[in-house]
């Protein structure tokens, strides 16, 4: 094994005392997130404030000595003011400048939903940067520590936009001078300047040239020339805020032959609306509403109703599918809908089939379907949480899961004409679930809020097949816990023994084994009380799993040679092949490597028989890591290959990289490690670490095992 000096990555208080050790382990191993959304088109004006920015953050030639500390800056202004648009605008100008990576983050400060956690947030980074889920700590100081651990010595830029608090925003700042943080908020975050040296920039309503320069680039190739003290009353009427007069605009060049005056009337007929419930700290507030009803009263009446539907969807973006069942239309006709709201601006499309709304336009809308659509507010949620559940029922019936799948319902499969989204294979379901998840989270509470208890127990009984659910973290919990409400509301007790199981899976993947002990108890207990036999091999194998974990070795043997015995005489290949598999983890950590290469054959040929691809790459890496102890560097190879062809199938890029660090171990195992090792082996071992995919089999060792390896691949 090569020598290891250098930094080291420290974390506190993480269960089992994790540290990772080597050379600048970040730069040759560890992935390169570059998370900022696209850049910002039609950005005009706002040219002081990017290069006020650009001179405050620090110059790439200085020395981390000149560079004493984080430069971090507060754009703050009010709603609709422009300063995601600044904000984005500077990052991709300089984003070059940071070459450890980008992070990006909506900490949704201002939305209906509450603000991200801190702890939530970290997570992501964390993953962003290749740590495995078992590595994350479970609490926000210690997840904070090992965050500003990986800064250190990196150059990476960190926007943060949309933040409400300084409490939300302190433990994401980094400790390097190397780094420079960007926080958009509505809040001056007084706190940050005074104890955490940050630096403000107040952003404000463009000035009267500004706003009519804003006006005249939106319109200027779609109408005759407008008589210029004329634009300069529409700016004014919609007070100088760049939201407001784009969607003024749009709205001017929807109508390229009325003359402008007509338009600054109907804006004044609005604003009229809203005189009553104007006070002097709101006028900005009144203003974007007044621009807001002009907008939507001049809609068409299909077009007025899906925007204040809208308003009832639980999260911020969403798909045509969603909005389609939400106004019981045809996907062909919302989506024809939808892109008419994006020609008034009154949408953002962020992708094919993909809609944002802005939290001010949505708050809106809210109060549009509460005061128009009072009758039809109660069965438009439930067309919508119901396609989701489906959509997400089709998409678990496309994943690899070794749990038990629910039995097929109305509530669950509906009929044709419900359109959820349809999903060929593991990869389309797992893509997809990366980018519906925090819909589907918010779907599960809404559901529990309008008391609906046959889709609140269903929707974590379905989501509990995606291996990424406990990146959510406490939203996961949450979910896990209203559906145990709900089913125990209905007396299922089988059901309720598969969710307490799943709560002591999150709890486990939190590294929170005490609390993941007494869930899978209550699980086997259900499960023993309804003659479950099946169910309590299964509770068995999971709480050997926590015992694995704490390495305690001898519980976890028990446990697994138990559930084996059961899964044995039920005749249950699948899970016989589950139990033995585990039982080979066990075995190799307890060094009984002779005894686990032959349990891993029969493994082995048991998932091949059921067709379990995730267990079988399990298996595969267990066989490899066996066959490397015993000296047989080429079979632990070979084995290590079949492995990374699973991952890429299942597109699992985790477990890709903890097999591509597999194998570049094996190769300097076999003693070939002077000679340059496969290129597409080195590259995978330095790279494919991803944050979207759980990485089961004890992912912190490859993590680690692949930082050392690159090292020693990279030795002269």
């Amino acid at each position: 094994m090569a020598d290891v000096s250098g930094r080291a990555v420290q974390a506190r208080d993480v269960r089992g005392g994790v540290h990772f050790h080597g050379h600048g382990a970040s730069h040759s191993s560890t992935p390169v997130p570059r998370q900022l959304p696209g850049d910002v088109r039609g950005f005009v004006n706002r040219t002081g404030e990017p290069e006020i920015l650009s001179a405050r953050v620090h110059d790439t030639g200085q020395s981390s000595e000149e560079r004493s500390e984080t430069a971090v800056h507060v754009i703050a202004g009010t709603a609709g003011v422009g300063k995601t648009a600044l904000a984005l605008r500077w990052a991709h100008r300089v984003r070059e400048r940071f070459p450890d990576g980008q992070l990006y983050v909506d900490l949704q400060g201002y939305g209906p939903d509450l603000p991200m956690a801190s702890g939530q947030v970290l997570e992501r980074f964390l993953r962003a940067f290749g740590v495995p889920a078992d590595a994350i700590p479970s609490d926000t100081d210690s997840r904070a520590a090992l965050y500003r651990s990986f800064l250190a010595e990196r150059r990476v830029l960190i926007l943060l936009d949309n933040a409400s608090t300084t409490a939300q925003v302190r433990p994401l700042l980094p400790g390097s001078a190397d780094c420079a943080v960007v926080i958009t908020s509505r809040d001056r975050l007084s706190g940050l300047v005074a104890r955490d040296g940050a630096q403000r920039l107040t952003v404000r309503t463009l000035g009267p040239a500004e706003a009519v320069e804003l006006l005249e680039y939106v319109t200027v190739r779609h109408r005759p020339q407008d008589d210029p003290q004329e634009v300069a009353e529409l700016a004014r009427l919609c007070g100088r805020l760049p939201l407001a007069l784009r969607i003024a605009a749009e709205r001017a060049v929807s109508r390229p032959h009325m003359p402008l005056d007509d338009l600054i009337q109907d804006l004044r007929d609005e604003s009229a609306l809203w005189d009553a419930l104007a006070t002097d700290d709101e006028e900005e507030a009144d203003t974007v509403r007044s621009v807001f009803a002009w907008s939507y009263r001049a809609l068409p009446q299909e077009a007025a109703r899906l925007f204040r539907l809208l308003g009832l969807h639980p999260g911020r973006d969403f798909a045509t599918g969603a909005a389609a069942a939400l106004a019981d239309l045809s996907e062909r006709r919302a989506r024809r809908t939808l892109d008419s709201l994006v020609d008034v601006h009154l949408l953002e499309q962020t992708g094919p089939d993909r809609y944002l709304f802005h939290d001010l336009l949505r708050s809106y809308a809210m109060d549009q379907v509460r005061d128009e659509e009072p009758l039809l507010r109660g069965h438009a949620p439930e067309r919508l949480l119901l396609w989701y559940l489906r959509s997400a029922y089709r998409a678990g019936q496309a994943l690899d899961s070794n749990l038990r799948r629910p039995e097929p319902d109305d509530l669950l499969t509906g009929s044709a004409q419900d359109r959820p989204s349809v999903f060929t294979d593991n990869t389309e379901a797992i893509r997809w679930f990366e980018v519906e998840g925090p819909n589907l989270m918010s779907a599960a509470e809404a559901a529990a809020s309008h008391g609906l208890d046959g889709l609140t127990w269903r929707f974590p009984y379905v989501l509990r097949h995606f291996p990424t659910c406990h990146t959510f973290g406490q939203k996961w919990n949450t979910v896990l816990r209203l559906g145990l409400e709900a089913v125990r509301r209905e007396h299922r007790p089988l059901t309720e023994s598969d969710l307490e199981e799943s709560l002591g899976i999150a709890h486990l993947q939190s590294n929170r084994p005490d609390d993941a002990i007494i869930h899978h108890g209550l699980a086997l207990e259900l499960r023993r009380e309804a003659g479950d036999e099946l169910g309590v091999a299964m509770s068995l194998n999971a709480v050997g799993l926590v015992h694995l974990r704490g390495h305690r070795l001898g519980e976890a043997r028990d446990r697994f040679e138990r559930s084996l015995a059961s899964a044995r005489v039920l005749e249950d290949r699948l899970w016989e092949g589950t139990a033995l598999g585990n039982l080979v983890r066990c075995l190799l950590d307890a060094g009984h490597v002779e005894e686990a290469v032959g349990l891993a054959d029969q493994a082995l040929t048991l998932h091949r028989r059921t067709g379990n691809r995730m267990s079988e790459f399990a298996c595969l890496t267990s066989l490899s890591a066996a066959w490397r102890e015993l000296g047989r560097a080429d079979r632990s190879l070979a084995l290590t290959e079949q492995a990374l062809e699973i991952a890429q199938e299942l597109d699992h890029t985790v477990r890709e990289g903890s097999r591509s660090s597999n194998s570049a171990g094996s190769t300097c195992c076999s003693g070939t490690w002077r000679t340059p090792c496969p290129p597409s082996t080195r590259r995978r071992a330095c790279t494919a670490a991803s944050p979207t995919t759980c990485a089961r089999p004890r992912p912190s060792r490859a993590w680690a095992r692949s930082t050392r390896c690159s090292n020693a691949l990279t030795r002269p």
